[in-house]
């Protein structure tokens, strides 16, 4: 039931939307151009909502974080930017990003750099519609050299369980390939693997 008034309220926003629209450019809409605008605008949300929605639990909250864990290690940036609002916002570092086009041009010159990319999530803590996640990843750039990364995520989703927003601070540290702690086959991080809280980090 809950969804289901989430949908309906979303349609009407955004039908409402759609004919302010074109009532503005200097014609009347007829209820066929609303509906195929509304359609166009909602086709991503309405049809492909992401559960788990807000407002988060404890179990719901760390579900959304192994989610985005999981799609994340795919390094398919095309994948990846499907979890976000066509006009999410970014901060990753220093480099601010808007929207789903530039998130897949940023993941894809991320993982063009980032080799053999391996990420672990884990959830810190939760609020309503927002989530505080600290993660590390290894890498290794195209001379060879080895790094974990550390950071902190704040996330923000709609109701439809997409992130709206997202804001990560993020550090690199030099390692040796003898010191890497994440050990398993690129891809999925296997549910028997280690944490970041049981690998001590």
């Amino acid at each position: 039931m809950a969804v289901n008034k989430r949908l309906m309220n979303t349609k009407a926003k955004t039908l409402k939307s759609a004919t302010d629209g074109i009532a503005s450019a200097g014609s009347a809409p007829t209820p066929e151009i609303a509906q195929k605008s509304y359609s166009a605008l909602t086709m991503s949300t309405i049809a492909n909502p992401r559960p788990p929605f807000p407002p988060f639990s404890a179990q719901s909250a760390a579900q959304k974080v192994r989610i985005a864990e999981d799609a994340w290690n795919t390094r398919d940036p095309e994948r990846v930017s499907l979890a976000y609002t066509q006009d999410s916002v970014w901060r990753n570092r220093s480099e601010f990003v808007s929207g789903r086009e530039a998130i897949v041009q940023f993941l894809t010159r991320k993982w063009s750099k980032e080799l053999d990319y391996r990420l672990i999530k884990e959830l810190w803590t939760f609020h309503g519609n927002r989530i505080a996640v600290r993660f590390a990843y290894e890498w290794h750039d195209d001379s060879g050299r080895w790094f974990r990364s550390y950071g902190n995520e704040n996330w923000e989703f709609d109701e439809h369980g997409f992130m709206r927003r997202r804001i990560a601070s993020i550090n690199d540290l030099q390692i040796n390939q003898s010191e890497k702690k994440f050990h398993w086959p690129l891809g999925r991080r296997p549910d028997d693997h280690p944490g970041l809280s049981d690998l001590g980090l």
